[in-house]
């Protein structure tokens, strides 16, 4: 059976996707053959790291480019949105992904180690909070809920305590790990920017959130749109009462809609700009993605962007030249 491409980032944290022909010609570190010669094609290497929501956009990109380019070679790796800012920082990538916006003391690093970069929006997301599929008694969440159940201070360690006639059973809680946007994104929104300080299970990899909810009837989680979809026969998605009052779904619609608020997201990469400049397998790699983030970001269920979003980010990666 042909795994997922969800599913493929496994359950360890150094997962690392290496697309490469067999029998590459050796290249020099700017991407061109030993010999000079690059007249047949692309024959560098990328460097890519980060957020494991961004993950499933990256690899079928990376599978693409591979079969377009199969001299080149694509490493996606999946550390989390801060720790692929870390090796972003470190100058030990190319393109880093990240599931919300750089952060100001990164941007800051960023200066200090004399590394200029350029920042992509790459598709649309609808953070998803599901529970157990023999849950049947929550049928939406409100903000304040959420907060109640998350929050330090919160007074919900039961669902009885978030609702009057739910069960008096306690809550298993699954979050993504402390490196994840995801989990930045969800403590912003929620929590204030409060860090999550509740018995919970954490994980940068989100399929081991989704097997925590699939095996607890009392587990609650929250993670990427794409990953609820893939696994939506399994788990039970969770309406979000918005600033209107209406309990709404995450999908295509209501995220692209803005209905879906305040749980729907940009999601970003960040490029190297002196990559770039010098390593033509980065300045292609970057294009091949920007030309199919919308095609890829509709296969593994995110929402992608208008055209002219994408038109006007390859005419800055032009600019970068």
């Amino acid at each position: 059976m042909k795994m997922s491409r969800l599913a493929k980032i496994g359950t360890s944290l150094s997962v690392a996707l290496l697309l490469a022909a067999c029998g590459n010609e050796p290249t020099d570190e700017n991407g061109a053959g030993t010999n000079g010669d690059t007249s047949e094609g692309i024959a560098g290497s990328v460097q890519v790291d980060g957020s494991s929501t961004v993950f499933p956009i990256m690899e079928g990109v990376a599978e693409e480019f591979s079969i377009a380019n199969p001299e080149a070679r694509a490493t996606i790796g999946v550390s989390g949105t801060g720790g692929g800012m870390e090796k972003f920082i470190a100058g030990e990538t190319d393109i880093t992904n990240a599931s919300r916006p750089m952060k100001e003391e990164e941007a800051q690093m960023l200066e200090e180690a004399g590394i200029e970069y350029t920042e992509f929006r790459i598709a649309l997301d609808g953070l998803s909070v599901v529970v157990h599929p023999d849950n049947d008694w929550v049928d939406y969440l409100t903000l304040d809920e959420l907060e109640s159940i998350w929050a330090e201070e919160g007074d919900a360690d039961t669902w009885a305590d978030v609702r009057d006639g739910w069960p008096d059973e306690e809550i298993d809680l699954f979050s993504p790990g402390t490196d994840s946007g995801t989990y930045d994104y969800f403590d912003e929104v929620i929590l204030d920017g409060d860090q999550i300080e509740r018995d919970a299970s954490l994980s940068e990899d989100d399929n081991i959130l989704v097997q925590g909810v699939q095996g607890s009837p009392n587990g609650l989680a929250y993670f990427g749109y794409a990953y609820y979809l893939e696994n939506q026969d399994t788990v039970k998605i969770v309406p979000i009462e918005n600033s209107e009052g209406e309990a709404v779904t995450p999908s295509s619609e209501t995220v692209q809609d803005g209905t879906y608020e305040p749980l729907s997201r940009p999601l970003f990469f960040y490029v190297n700009n002196e990559s770039v400049k010098e390593n033509e397998t980065v300045y292609e790699f970057t294009k091949y993605t920007l030309e199919m983030a919308a095609e890829m970001a509709t296969e593994v269920g995110y929402v992608p962007l208008e055209d002219t979003i994408y038109e006007e980010s390859l005419e800055t990666l032009e600019g970068l030249r």
